[in-house]
């Protein structure tokens, strides 16, 4: 089955060209996000695999129909920009990636935490200036502190996990409780008890309209002072000025981020060379408590190898008429 591969960068082609033979299997790669002005890459094609940035509103997945695309394989997990209903009205079938390593994902913002709490990039940056003062380096033990935890699915579960090994209390705020993590010691809660106990907080939930701008003005005032936010789950699950000005006025102590909302026009790109015309992400990374990474916290050769594997077996389901498990319409 002949699949256009869009937003593919150097690693995706290795892991999908290696699979791709064996499965029988002809993929196009093309460096382009998918978007309206580029659906016409995808001529010829009978499926799309795409990416976290790629478009799928109503206006491209007609146009995918129109040149006879009638399936999407989503190499990621979640589908917030893919609108359901115009492929369910198009007859268009549509599968992801539901879990490829949540373990890369839960170790990422470990280790954006470790790094915002302690300031690891600072004295990194100093020692290579020939800095070796440590004034203004001094962060909190995470032993016997709060930790907020948004979100206890497959990746919020082993963050949480990795954080009762650290020797922290876990807090947890969810819609469904999991019993073997309160087991080990979670302790469930309603959302602005959770913000209003957690020192360090990670979000791990969704992105749906219900958890849009789950942090904003007012649930950032619940936060304790100082007290220290990362986010590897969706951008739009933090309102970015409101981060801003919790930051200006020192209620916020720090922020890390692996996503952005409106991150498409610059992640997974070189703009080294440019001016960022984003006004509020250029504010972000100028503070010297904001850490930014480019969502990278899935890419692990584990999970690249799991992405390639199940989008394989994804077009294989479809190529063969069959509805696979990791459908979602």
């Amino acid at each position: 089955m002949k699949t256009a591969v869009f937003s593919a960068k150097p690693y995706d082609r290795a892991f999908l060209a290696a699979g791709s033979a064996a499965a029988g299997h002809e993929l196009v790669f093309v460096e382009n996000r998918l978007r309206a002005d580029t659906v016409g890459l995808a001529a010829g094609c009978l499926a799309v695999c795409v990416f976290v940035n790629d478009v799928l509103d109503a206006e491209v997945l007609g146009g995918l129909a129109a040149l006879g695309v009638r399936f999407v394989a989503l190499r990621c997990a979640g589908y917030n920009n893919v609108d359901l209903g115009a492929a369910r009205e198009l007859g268009m079938r549509v599968a992801r990636v539901p879990s490829y390593s949540p373990h890369a994902v839960a170790e990422h913002a470990v280790a954006l935490l470790l790094g915002l709490n302690r300031h690891i990039p600072r004295a990194g940056a100093r020692v290579r200036d020939g800095n070796f003062s440590i004034d203004g380096l001094m962060g909190r033990d995470l032993h016997g502190k709060t930790v907020g935890v948004i979100g206890t699915g497959n990746i919020g579960g082993i963050f949480a996990g990795i954080l009762l090994g650290f020797g922290c209390r876990v807090l947890a705020y969810d819609i469904r409780r999991d019993a073997e993590l309160e087991g080990r010691g979670v302790v469930y809660a309603p959302l602005r008890e959770v913000l209003e106990n957690s020192f360090f907080l990670s979000l791990h939930c969704p992105l749906v309209a219900a958890t849009r701008h789950l942090l904003n003005a007012e649930t950032f005032a619940w936060l304790p002072r100082g007290a220290l936010v990362v986010n590897t789950s969706r951008g739009a699950l933090i309102a970015a000025d409101d981060a801003i000005a919790a930051i200006k006025s020192g209620h916020l102590g720090g922020l890390a981020l692996d996503v952005y909302e409106e991150e498409a026009e610059l992640f997974f790109e070189d703009h080294s060379s440019d001016i960022i015309q984003d006004d509020t992400f250029a504010r972000l990374v100028s503070f010297p408590n904001v850490l930014v990474t480019s969502h990278q916290a899935f890419f692990t050769q584990e999970a690249m190898e799991n992405i390639a594997a199940t989008t394989m077996g994804n077009l294989s389901d479809f190529a063969g008429g069959r509805v696979g498990a990791n459908a979602v319409n």
